[in-house]
């Protein structure tokens, strides 16, 4: 957030007309089928944001003003219009390493726990899964996590897989292109190891080497979705810093099905601001926001 976080834009375009807003019988519309159908929360103190994104959505189609854009999106246009509108609202945050203790509880004893208690890099490779990925800093994070457990850890093999329910996130997280400043954690080391910078310094980007790209398979999940069609069981879920956009059924859902998803002693990490507390799950707590499966 998924990692994916949910954050909303309030930097309008300064050529769009900021007079023309949402009536709050659109608003009320939209932020009911927003929540119904991404778990995403909008309250009224969010109007002028959502105003501010949809703006653009609405000049890019042509629209005259956002009445006319919500009439399309709630009538006719909805079947074509929706997941775009879901896009448009919902921007993520995100960079590597974002969260490090949570990388290195990975490095420095949970993967070679997953290794030695379920064979998991050893007998097979080891499955790890970033729900909610935004643009993909996170598993590309894991992905590097990885590598360097595998440099001493010889025949160590991992797949990671990350999914989002934007498209258009998931469509940068393949090139795996990023604003440098999204490095910050990401020792000297590592930069030289794992990115390549653009040709011209002047773009300020970095991108993820070839072959930690291959390494990193991504698609679109929703995570209000009755099942999730995954291709296995995963031994690493991180799903971070989304659950606080759910209100407490729907966190004890989301958070259920990836139980289910977890292979036996595999790890699910939530965001430092979340909790599992109140919720009847198959884990125990490992570590702050880290736990285990039963």
């Amino acid at each position: 957030m998924i990692d994916g976080t949910f954050n909303l834009d309030t930097k309008d375009d300064p050529q769009l007309d900021i007079r023309d807003g949402l009536s709050t019988g659109h608003f009320r519309q939209l932020a009911e089928m927003i929540e119904d159908y991404a778990g995403i929360r909008m309250p009224a103190a969010k109007k002028v944001m959502v105003e501010g994104r949809l703006r653009r959505r609405m000049k890019h189609l042509g629209f005259a003003n956002l009445g006319a854009y919500c009439e399309h999106v709630l009538g006719d246009g909805q079947d074509r219009e929706f997941v775009h509108l879901i896009d448009a609202v919902t921007t993520n945050k995100t960079e590597f390493f974002r969260e490090p203790r949570h990388f290195e509880f990975l490095a420095r004893q949970g993967l070679a726990a997953l290794q030695a208690d379920t064979g998991a890099g050893a007998d097979r490779p080891l499955a790890a899964w970033s729900a909610a990925c935004s643009t993909g800093a996170e598993p590309y994070t894991l992905a590097i996590v990885m590598k360097e457990f595998a440099r001493s850890h010889p025949g160590f093999t991992a797949r990671v897989l990350g999914t989002d329910i934007s498209f258009d996130v998931l469509a940068q997280a393949h090139l795996g292109i990023f604003p440098e400043e999204q490095i910050a954690l990401v020792s000297k080391e590592l930069r030289r190891r794992y990115f390549l910078r653009a040709r011209e310094p002047s773009r300020h980007e970095v991108r993820v080497i070839p072959e930690l790209r291959r390494d990193v398979a991504f698609g679109r999940l929703n995570l209000m979705d009755q099942a999730y069609r995954l291709p296995h069981d995963m031994d690493i879920i991180l799903c971070r810093n989304i659950l606080i956009y759910f209100d407490k059924p729907t966190q004890a859902r989301v958070l259920a099905h990836l139980s289910e998803h977890l292979t036996p002693e595999g790890f699910l990490i939530i965001g430092h601001s979340e909790a599992t507390a109140g919720f009847a799950l198959p884990l125990r707590q490992v570590a702050p926001t880290i736990f285990r499966k039963l």
